[in-house]
């Protein structure tokens, strides 16, 4: 395959970033996104060129590192893609001669660090706003010591897969990071463990996310549709009921 590849080369934080084009030629369609990407970067290092600097880890679909907006999508996600990370989409999704728009994720939260890397930190600092739960440390307890019921146990590992890649906050009109926060805030709230702290915790990360520059909800969707993991939308509204409590009920277990 011959590909035209557009990227945002950007040298640090402060520096004003532009679109470069590239050309690739024999391209295996059975390759990565990323291995595309290695392609390139050895072709610009043979070249004694600054190669393009990108996140990744595992390259497995599992760590969300390698996120980007490809063609305007968080990780390039298309029809034929649905719940991919950007290491996981192959080159055969897309045609021999194709030109592709590479960026990094848009949004002030995440500021960029060099071309397509992103400082995702707010992320983990809305966690540490949640604090811990109040629960006994030492040996691994039995498995039925503390039975939840199922529907929450299954609500509860539905929105545990979220894996913090930040494609719903690049894919928001409103650079809002409110999907992870659910999916966080839902987690512990749906099981026995998360209650004490329940409504204590929702009002901290919420203030958290605000604080950390992301833009408010509205409730669009564009976050749920892109991502890797397919959090459900209705996790926010699960986030939304804990708020209104906290503000109505004070502190203490919810119902």
């Amino acid at each position: 395959m011959k590909i035209t590849l557009k990227v945002w080369r950007q040298a640090n934080k402060n520096a004003a970033g532009s679109m470069e084009t590239y050309h690739l030629d024999g391209v295996s369609e059975n390759s990565s996104f990323l291995e595309m990407l290695d392609m390139l970067n050895e072709q610009l290092t043979a070249a004694n060129k600054e190669p393009v600097a990108f996140d990744y880890d595992c390259r497995e679909g599992i760590c969300g590192m390698c996120g980007i907006v490809i063609n305007g999508s968080a990780h390039g996600r298309y029809e034929s893609d649905v719940a991919t990370t950007t290491c996981q989409l192959h080159m055969r999704s897309f045609k021999d001669g194709d030109v592709i728009e590479v960026e990094p994720w848009r949004t002030g939260a995440f500021p960029v660090v060099k071309d397509l890397v992103v400082d995702r930190s707010a992320f983990d600092r809305i966690i540490q706003a949640g604090g811990f739960v109040s629960v006994n440390t030492g040996s691994a307890p039995e498995a039925h010591a503390t039975p939840a019921p199922k529907r929450q146990a299954d609500r509860a590992f539905d929105v545990a897969t979220c894996i913090g890649c930040g494609a719903c906050v690049a894919a928001c009109p409103n650079g809002a990071g409110m999907l992870f926060t659910s999916a966080k805030i839902t987690h512990l709230a749906n099981l026995p463990q998360g209650q004490p702290e329940r409504r204590l915790r929702v009002k901290a990360m919420i203030a958290a996310h605000d604080a950390n520059g992301f833009g408010g909800c509205q409730n669009v969707g564009e976050c749920a549709s892109v991502c890797p993991k397919e959090i459900p939308l209705e996790s926010i509204a699960q986030l939304n009921r804990d708020l209104i409590a906290s503000m109505f009920r004070g502190d203490g277990k919810t119902s």
